[in-house]
This record gives structure tokens, sequence and C-alpha cells, in this order.
């Protein structure tokens, strides 16, 4: 399938720190993997987003990266907030504009989490929030269960979850393995979902059930657009770690 192309919005056309992060990695990904993406249009061209994707692979972010920029959008991540005290990469974190999140569940994060949406909000932007928190320890590389994270931010100001699914990093990148640097450009396929419905939970972001039940809808919407990208049925329960005796590490929210 082609790659969908959509307009691209301002924060893409307008010059910024994008421009030479992109006209270097770009050219380089491109050698990597062949990136054909599905129903790209349902990738919202202006305002703010939550982008929920599914992830099995470390090289993950920068496929739904590349993803997002070539979908018209400025592609920025929700990033562990010790990261943005960090010399240098602090300021480049801060210069993208990816949004800081705290590890844990204290009234001052949920304190940074209302100010991180009203942000998105006021200048209309997307961020990319992977609700399983680390790589999926799933067998099969199905998504396993989420964490509330996405759901809290998106909740707190009124934006939308937009859920996203891939196939065919986990070939260029193995969980946990090497880098396959060969054949080039293997294959490896996105498609975008509508928005999830949340309007049952408008107004709950304090409501841990409510953020419990919310973030099962979206892992369940990221679940079956992975099902069409494998043309198999996805379990019918989600993976638990800690009923396998797993320790979630690399986790990147609450």
């Amino acid at each position: 399938m082609a790659t969908d192309r959509p307009r691209a919005s301002a924060e893409k056309t307008r010059p910024s720190v994008f421009w030479p992060l992109a006209g270097l990695l770009v050219p380089l990904l491109s050698l990597l993997f062949k990136l054909e993406i599905e129903d790209g249009g349902k990738l919202p061209r202006d305002g703010a987003y939550v982008l929920a994707p599914n992830h099995m692979s470390e090289i993950d972010p920068l496929v739904v990266a590349l993803a997002v920029w070539r979908l018209g959008r400025a592609p920025r991540f929700m990033a562990k907030e010790s990261l943005f005290r960090v010399p240098v990469l602090g300021g480049v974190l801060r210069a993208t504009g990816m949004v800081p999140v705290a590890r844990t569940t204290s009234a001052a994060a949920a304190r940074a989490t209302l100010e991180a949406s009203e942000t998105l909000v006021a200048h209309g932007r997307g961020v990319i929030v992977y609700p399983e928190g680390s790589l999926t320890r799933e067998p099969n590389l199905w998504p396993m269960r989420g964490k509330t994270g996405a759901v809290r931010l998106a909740l707190a100001g009124g934006i939308p979850v937009i859920p996203m699914a891939h196939w065919g990093s986990q070939q260029v990148l193995p969980r946990y393995g090497k880098l396959k640097l060969w054949p080039l450009r293997r294959r490896v396929r996105v498609i975008v979902g509508d928005p999830v419905d949340l309007s049952a939970y408008a107004g709950s972001a304090s409501s841990q059930t409510a953020l419990v039940e919310a973030t099962d809808a979206v892992m369940a919407d990221i679940s079956s657009l992975l099902s069409q990208l494998r043309d198999e049925p996805a379990p019918a329960q989600r993976w638990n770690p800690a009923d396998h005796g797993q320790k979630e590490t690399g986790r990147l929210e609450p």
C-alpha cells in the first residue's frame, strides 16, 4: 500500500529544530525500513492529540516519529522528567516540545499532567505516549495491559486519543536483540485508527477506576488495529506481566 501523506501542518512547514533533525534522520531511517502507512488521514492535521501506538521493539520510537513526520506533524514524545535536567539533552527536549512525565502518582505529578495537557492544547501540539509503558512482554508481541498515563493526559484537557499500530519493526530490531542492517528497507506497516471514544469518561481524570477502564478501551483499539495488520485475531485476554512473574523495566509512565 502506498504511503499516505496528507497536507502538512504549520508546525512542520514552519522552520524549527525539527528541520535539521529530519534532514539527518529521515534518509537514514528510509534505508533501514520501507514505511507503509494506512489511514494516515486519521491523524489530526491541526490541534492537540495523544497518539497511542503499540510497543514491541527499541526502534519503535523512530518508526513512529518517521510516520508522524511524513503525515505532516512534528513528533513529540513523553519523556522521563529526570531527562530534562540532563545538560544539553534537557535543552534539546525542551526545544522540541517534548512532554515531561513524573514517575509517581503524587499530587505534584497530577498537577504536572494537567499543566502538560494545557500546554498541548494551548500550542495545538500532539504527543506520542506508549500506553504499555515499556516493551510488551507478550510472547507473540501483542499489546499487553496498558498504564493510565495516556488517558490521564488526554482526559485532563479533553484531547483526543488516536490509536496506532505498526508491524515489522521487530524484523529490523528484535525485542532485546541486535540491529539487523541487511536486507535494507525491510517492510514496516503502520495503521492509524479513529479517535477512541472516551466520552463516557469525560471529567473522570481523577478516578482510578475510570482511568483503568478508559485505558482498556484504548488498548482494545490498538490490538484491533494490529490484528488487521497481522491478519489474525488478537488474544482474548491482554498479557499482564505481574501474572507471569515478570518485572516491568524501562517504564515511562505511572
